[in-house]
């Protein structure tokens, strides 16, 4: 069982649910407080920490006036802008009264999915942290239109998490961990206090969103256990609404913990599996996925379909024919060009394409198996 007393480095994700008062629409200083009280706890035995906040929209909807269930993507965006204000000014003070500054960074996925700002998000991070700055982090909501409609603080929290190599990630939440099914609806369901591997049987356990201010649900808690896990990252999903509740954790609140893989990865291939979306797949027969099981290189013999629309250097997942994910890498030629050679032999392709290209369509250096 990971000890969260013992971490290095840990990144809490805090949901919109923890940080506001659903009646009042204002932020729950109280309980703001005691997260805070528990971060300057972790900071003097020389624990890193860093926050991942939602609550933006959710405190800026009533002052604007946007009380109805559903809202244009404009309205959201704009509620995100006032809101955000008001998110980083609680912590800030909650923050401050225990000596800690704050720090507000925003991002989007996208931060994480280009080299370059992957890497100049984890130089920041990391000069905060060197700092004794408590970095607060929550999605950049008012530009990105794909997470503001589908995303989650989750998955960012899991990034997050992979990005600066942090020990163990923590989703605060309105339920005490991982239950076999919805414990609301199934009184038979158990309690799953430590998950050794998220297979289809675990995330099959994930349900549907729960109403109110949360978007994620614990599928997106699951997937997000896949991107730490995989970066070598214990993650604890914990009951969120006690006054202490990292405190709580430390002295053993139940909660499931989801335990990191043995091997760890380098931070390239860590970026390659937890922090890239595909923009296609390339469909390979069960030759090359045995091949690519004993560790070897993808190669144009072994393509028998390729979908979506992708260049050269961008990321792509690799599939089996019944469509499960077995890898993913960075693509050696564009989509066009790789239909062409798909399903062909390497000393092949220079009389197809009219030029020499790599052997590999995907090499193995960039590639990550999950």
């Amino acid at each position: 069982m990971p000890d969260l007393r013992a971490a290095r480095r840990v990144v809490v994700k805090i949901g919109s649910a923890l940080v506001v008062d659903e009646r009042s629409a204002a932020p729950r200083e109280a309980w703001l407080a005691g997260v805070a009280a528990d971060v300057a706890a972790m900071r003097a035995r020389g624990t890193e920490v860093i926050l991942v906040s939602s609550g933006a929209i959710a405190l800026a909807r009533r002052a604007l006036g946007l009380t109805r269930k559903t809202l244009k993507l404009e309205e959201k965006q704009a509620a995100a802008a006032v809101g955000q204000i008001r998110l980083a000014g609680a912590w800030a003070a909650a923050l401050s009264a225990q000596g800690l500054a704050a720090a507000q960074l925003l991002l989007t996925l996208e931060d994480s999915e280009d080299r370059r700002r992957y890497l100049n998000a984890r130089a920041t991070l990391g000069t905060l942290l060197a700092l004794d700055c408590i970095p607060v982090i929550n999605e950049n909501d008012t530009v990105a239109t794909a997470e503001i409609r589908f995303g989650d603080n989750d998955r960012l929290a899991a990034r997050v998490a992979a990005m600066v190599e942090a020990d163990a990630l923590v989703l605060l939440s309105d339920i005490d961990g991982l239950y076999t099914a919805d414990p609301r609806r199934d009184p038979a369901a158990r309690h799953l206090p430590v998950v050794a591997q998220v297979t289809d049987e675990i995330m099959a356990m994930g349900g549907e969103p729960p109403p109110g201010y949360s978007s994620g649900g614990m599928r997106t808690k699951l997937i997000a256990a896949r991107i730490a896990n995989g970066a070598g990252c214990a993650m604890a999903i914990a009951l969120g609404k006690t006054d202490r509740p990292l405190r709580a954790l430390e002295e053993g609140a139940r909660c499931s913990w989801f335990l990191p893989e043995e091997q760890g990865r380098s931070a390239r291939k860590r970026w390659i599996a937890g922090s890239l979306a595909p923009l296609g797949a390339l469909v390979v027969d069960d030759g090359a996925a045995r091949a690519l099981a004993r560790g070897s290189s993808l190669l144009p013999a072994g393509v028998r379909a390729v979908e979506g629309s992708f260049g050269r250097g961008d990321p792509v997942s690799v599939r089996d024919a019944a469509g499960h994910e077995l890898a993913r890498g960075l693509a050696a030629y564009d989509a066009g060009d790789a239909a062409r050679i798909a399903g062909h032999r390497s000393d092949e392709l220079e009389e197809i394409l009219g030029w020499r290209g790599r052997d590999e369509i995907i090499h193995r250096d960039d590639l990550v198996l999950l």
